[in-house]
């Protein structure tokens, strides 16, 4: 096995205990974004010189008896939202190419760093994280590496594109209403989207405050709790994430699912795709002895009254950069923000007002069910470019709609592992794996055992 197909978890390993030099597995790492990027437009920035540096001193460590992380020598990149010292945080746009370059690394790329992961760069994005398809008018698409002629999934398009090539074992995206959900679905990753609140959000660029999380991708479901366990912690920079204690979640995803009440979503999250999604949730399901036809009431209203936060928060953050450079927006992301602009105050407060009350509800449903299990996106992943697609029996618009699944999952802030499901499609399909808040321990115990039993798998895309 080269590193490029190694697991996060095993590079560390083999670098820690001198049989893998962590400057190799860089050099490797930077040799396959030099072959697939050209094709794939992941990433917009290199840190080459910075990752080179911490590679050599890593070894330097191990070769003089040193300590070295739980990441030592793991490559990894981060959506260009993350503040990293030395680049200018774009956050997709064009507009943001005018700031300065970070003074300092965000938090979880510090801590990232601190574990000994080796920054390689940065990775495309849909402008100001608003966007489903990983398409952006200034940089270009990020493309599918099972399929280079179809989309990589938004907004974290680049995150999910990079690591399913091999240019890297572990990605940083956000997710506001599936941004690390879709792109995992389309390019067959496991992702995390964390509760809201565990993982700081500071040093990264905002878009829709009370729905904004941070999380990783990966090719394992260890990888992703090795990642998130060298994440976790308090930290006053967010107010959301102030409080929030360490819960390591490595140790016990290997503990199984026995005892665990796992039931599949029906209703709303069962009706109007591509019925090979369906198909993934069945077989998920079927694995898992889940109860299938669980309801969550009002699903419909949750993603309507997400679309209306989002809209409001996202157009009010981005209110001055409207009046003074409207122009240099992709128009799609302007006009949303505009008519975000527009909408009255009172839909605002309702939809908040349902936000409380459908948490209420949903937090019902947990107490009979530890797992519940969703689609993540109505289709597989359209063509880059391609405008609508079939939902229940009618065309639609694509771009607002791929995220049907996801909207109502992030809406009230409950953490997902998102897992790539084999055998049902010729293109990646994924499956959303919900626990209740703060049990992100829960969900990833189940994709490991998922993956244990070969149903899900995230192979490097040749």
């Amino acid at each position: 096995m080269t590193p490029i197909e190694m697991p996060a978890g095993e590079i560390a390993r083999r670098v820690r205990e001198g049989s893998l030099s962590a400057l190799a597995v860089a050099e490797t790492h930077l040799a396959q974004i030099a072959a697939r990027n050209p094709t794939l437009n992941a990433f917009t920035d290199l840190t080459r010189e910075r990752a080179l540096a911490k590679a050599r001193d890593i070894d330097a460590r191990r070769a003089a008896g040193g300590a070295l992380g739980p990441l030592a020598g793991v490559p990894f990149a981060v959506k260009n939202l993350f503040d990293v010292a030395g680049l200018t945080t774009r956050s997709g746009s064009k507009i943001n190419r005018d700031l300065p370059p970070a003074a300092a690394d965000g938090p979880l790329v510090a801590r990232l760093d601190a574990a000994d992961a080796v920054l390689v760069g940065a990775l495309n994005m849909g402008e100001y994280a608003y966007d489903f398809t990983g398409e952006n008018a200034h940089d270009g698409p990020s493309r599918n590496p099972h399929d280079v002629s179809r989309m990589s999934g938004g907004s974290s398009g680049g995150s999910g594109s990079a690591v399913a090539a091999g240019m890297v074992p572990l990605a940083l995206g956000s997710d506001t209403n599936g941004s690390i959900r879709v792109p995992s679905s389309f390019c067959g990753l496991f992702g995390l989207k964390p509760t809201f609140g565990r993982l700081s959000r500071a040093g990264s660029f905002p878009f829709v405050a009370s729905f904004d999380h941070l999380g990783p991708f990966a090719r394992t479901a260890a990888d992703l709790a090795l990642a998130y366990d060298a994440m976790q912690g308090p930290d006053p920079a967010d107010p959301a994430c102030a409080q929030r204690a360490v819960a390591p979640t490595l140790p016990s995803i290997a503990a199984g699912i026995d005892g665990l009440r796992i039931g599949a979503l029906g209703g709303y999250f069962a009706r109007g795709g591509d019925p090979v999604i369906y198909a993934a949730l069945d077989k998920v399901a079927k694995a898992l002895g889940a109860a299938t036809g669980v309801e969550l009431p009002e699903a419909h209203r949750a993603r309507a009254a997400a679309f209306v936060i989002t809209n409001v928060e996202g157009a009010q953050l981005h209110l001055d950069r409207l009046r003074k450079r409207a122009a240099d927006f992709d128009p799609a992301t302007r006009d949303r923000l505009i008519a975000g602009n527009l909408l009255p105050a009172a839909w605002y407060a309702q939809a908040q007002r349902f936000r409380t009350w459908f948490q209420r509800e949903v937090a019902k449903v947990f107490g009979s069910f530890d797992v519940l299990l969703a689609p993540s996106t109505p289709c597989t992943a359209p063509l880059i470019g391609q405008q609508t697609f079939v939902l229940d029996g009618k065309e639609v618009p694509l771009r607002p709609n791929i995220g049907i699944y996801t909207q109502p999952i992030s809406f009230i802030g409950l953490p997902v592992a998102a897992v790539p499901v084999q055998g049902v499609s010729s293109l990646p399909v994924g499956v959303q794996v919900i626990a209740a808040p703060w049990r992100e321990d829960v969900a990833l115990r189940v994709a490991h055992e998922l993956e244990r039993t070969g149903i899900c798998a995230a192979p490097v895309a040749r």
